[in-house]
């Protein structure tokens, strides 16, 4: 047997490496987002003006079904784990993860799992049309076909999550440098490494319930069929007790790419980073007392009620304290506007935002009016869109060149935030505003009085859109660009003198590493 690596696509199928699986996640996601993208245009389209009907009702429910799904388990989550391969075994001295085979596989399982997830559109269907929530009875006793599809789609996800788990686990507790205690760890390790704890508490019970789903739909099982001595309710606290931590699987990757971009470009180490440890943790315990939130309409007792009003209030805090803990990094800081720092700015500002909406929704007789209109969706938007994809992006423009040695145009990233930054908030403060009045969310038509701001909310949907073209370029820039990037990308911008230790460029031990005879502080 030939010890030569393989080439071309046989290569891609078949790699072991950490940067190569990582770079697959990352292409992945790109790809999905565009596809979830594409579907969301769609319906921002049938919801320009009220009664135009350029999708069925049954279609449009399809699409916000998939987008959604896409979305989070095939665009962000993949996107997540791709900057997880790259830079966990570079963060912590190690030399791949700990177990390369399985971390193929964890990502081969996606491709299929999103290919049988859209399967029913193209093999007649039909798709699944009740929500990315799919709750039951919608889900079990009136589903579609293609629910079945979806079902097994999920758990082909939820196997691929906790492998990835799994292996980051064991990379992080196993293959740490000689040397390297956990305190030392990056905040970025630290962040995923309580996130893959998060994912292995939460993943089965997703597959625990769209497991009783299916026995429902064809076993003769009555888990969530009231007429059978079930309870539809069991199956909203099943889903939400997944669906709340999830929130947090997705955000607290991101605040560690966060909390390694900002001290860089403010030349300053992170200001509180014990405290920033012990925030990621906080978020991650509280996410699990916070899920009856998502129910408080459903009839559940008042006592009930205020301890997940207080719970949701209280989750509120550890998230204030990373916040502040961005802000007094930049504090007098010698801070540089290049890309990455530019979203990472935003990110700030939106995914504040995005939270203090959902402070709102968390105070139960305000919830009552909030609950089920475009309110709740542009909060999750102003989170999931203006929050986490600002990250990942700043995530890319701050290390792609680092893994590629080409640099981008420094022009066109900024056009990117900046356009960005405009036709996202065109997009989603409509929707706050809309829902304010009452607009129903999840409905193809609307009164006449919602008009005006939904057709600027399509306006900037597509202007978003199609500023992510201005994105990919500046990636393939990065990859066939002839501008080469220096071992030192990021030190002395504009002028100002500041290195980062080269080899150890994202460690932060105890005591200051020493590089050719040279120690650095």
């Amino acid at each position: 047997m030939s010890d030569e690596p393989e080439k071309g696509l046989l290569r891609w199928v078949t790699t072991t490496n950490h940067k190569d699986i990582g770079t697959l996640y990352l292409v992945f996601s790109l790809a999905m987002f565009f596809l979830s993208g594409a579907m969301a245009l769609l319906i921002r389209t049938e919801l320009y003006r009220p009664n135009l009907m350029f999708l069925s009702p049954l279609f449009y429910n399809q699409l916000v079904t998939s987008h959604g799904l896409i979305m989070i388990f095939g665009a962000i989550m993949p996107a997540l784990a791709g900057f997880a391969n790259w830079q966990i075994p570079l963060m912590i001295g190690a030399a791949d993860m700990a177990f390369p085979r399985l971390n193929n596989w964890s990502f081969w399982l996606l491709p299929f799992a999103i290919l049988l997830l859209v399967s029913p559109y193209f093999i007649g269907g039909p798709a699944p049309d009740m929500g990315w929530t799919f709750y039951a009875p919608l889900s079990t006793t009136y589903g579609p076909p293609g629910t079945d599809a979806m079902i097994f789609a999920i758990h082909m996800l939820g196997i691929s999550s906790i492998l990835a788990s799994i292996n980051i686990i064991a990379t992080i507790l196993n293959l740490r440098a000689p040397g390297m205690t956990l305190w030392d760890m990056p905040i970025f390790v630290w962040s995923w490494l309580i996130t893959a704890f998060l994912i292995l508490a939460i993943m089965p019970v997703l597959a625990g319930t769209v497991t009783m789903m299916l026995t429902d739909r064809h076993f003769g099982t009555s888990f969530f069929n009231a007429a059978g001595g079930g309870s539809p309710l069991l199956f909203e606290h099943l889903f939400w007790f997944f669906g709340h931590p999830e929130v947090y699987v997705l955000a607290l990757p991101v605040f560690g790419i966060i909390s390694e971009i900002i001290p860089t470009f403010s030349r300053k180490p992170l200001f509180g980073a014990m405290s920033m440890i012990y925030a990621i943790l906080a978020i991650a315990i509280m996410s699990f007392v916070v899920w009856v939130h998502h129910m408080f309409t459903t009839g559940v007792y008042l006592s009930t009620q205020l301890f997940f009003m207080y719970t949701t209030m209280i989750v509120a805090v550890p998230t204030g304290v990373k916040v502040f803990n961005w802000i007094a990094t930049m504090y007098k800081g010698a801070i540089t506007l290049e890309p990455p720092m530019m979203f990472a700015v935003g990110f700030v500002f939106l995914f504040t935002l995005g939270g203090l909406t959902g402070v709102m929704l968390a105070i139960v007789p305000a919830d009552y009016q909030y609950h089920a209109t475009y309110f709740v969706v542009g909060h999750f938007h102003y989170v999931i869109v203006s929050g986490l994809y600002f990250g990942l992006v700043a995530g890319a423009y701050y290390w792609v060149p680092k893994w590629t040695g080409k640099m981008y145009n420094f022009t066109l990233a900024s056009w990117h935030f900046w356009l960005s930054l405009i036709s996202s908030n065109i997009t989603f403060w409509p929707m706050l505003l809309v829902g304010l009045a009452g607009m129903p969310r999840r409905i193809p038509d609307y009164n006449l009085q919602f008009t005006d701001f939904n057709q600027l909310a399509t306006f900037g949907a597509f202007a978003f859109g199609l500023s992510q073209i201005l994105f990919v370029i500046a990636m393939r820039q990065c990859i066939k660009g002839h501008q080469k990037a220096g071992q030192t990308i990021w030190d002395g911008a504009k002028g100002l003198e500041w290195r980062l230790p080269t080899p150890l460029p994202y460690h932060t031990f105890s005591e200051p590493p020493k590089v050719e005879g040279k120690t650095y502080i």
